[in-house]
């Protein structure tokens, strides 16, 4: 699976998001600029998450955007799939079982990467916004104590 720049900066400004749950609507360039985002391109992606109704905005001097649904609901694969589409590495679900059920030849390898969708999936179907916040919080405290910040990783 490889995550796009889209995705990625909008699990960046759902998690901006989730993290301002309660205190109500945050503005487009808040986020943007807390979350080191291009603001064109963040307007362009949350009108995608609004049509999905995972944010609600309001226009206004003081409108912007929340979540529509508590952080603990919202999946971060729900959120991959609709910005990026399948989470598959080569294929979807359905043409990887398909192919180890015709491509005789090379069935394991299909099965061996239907698996490693399916784990991935699974993973993050089972992931919320709200486990994902108290992961950056744990690793933000652990990193914290080392004196050092954790090594980036592509996603």
């Amino acid at each position: 699976m490889r995550l796009s720049q889209r995705g990625l900066y909008a699990l960046k400004a759902l998690l901006h998001l989730s993290e301002a749950y309660d205190a109500g609507l945050v503005k487009v360039h808040t986020i943007a600029e807390a979350e080191s985002i291009p603001e064109k391109f963040l307007e362009g992606i949350l009108v995608t998450l609004k049509h999905a109704r995972v944010v609600t905005s309001q226009r206004g001097r003081e409108g912007g955007y929340r979540l529509r649904r508590p952080p603990r609901e919202i999946r971060i694969g729900e959120v991959v799939r609709m910005v990026d589409g399948p989470l598959a590495p080569f294929a979807d679900a359905v043409e990887l079982a398909h192919l180890v059920q015709t491509e005789r030849r090379h069935a394991g390898l299909y099965d061996l990467l239907l698996e490693v969708r399916n784990a991935s999936a699974a993973i993050l179907d089972n992931t919320s916004l709200a486990d994902l916040d108290a992961r950056n919080r744990r690793l933000g405290a652990q990193s914290g104590r080392r004196g050092r910040r954790l090594p980036s990783r592509n996603v």
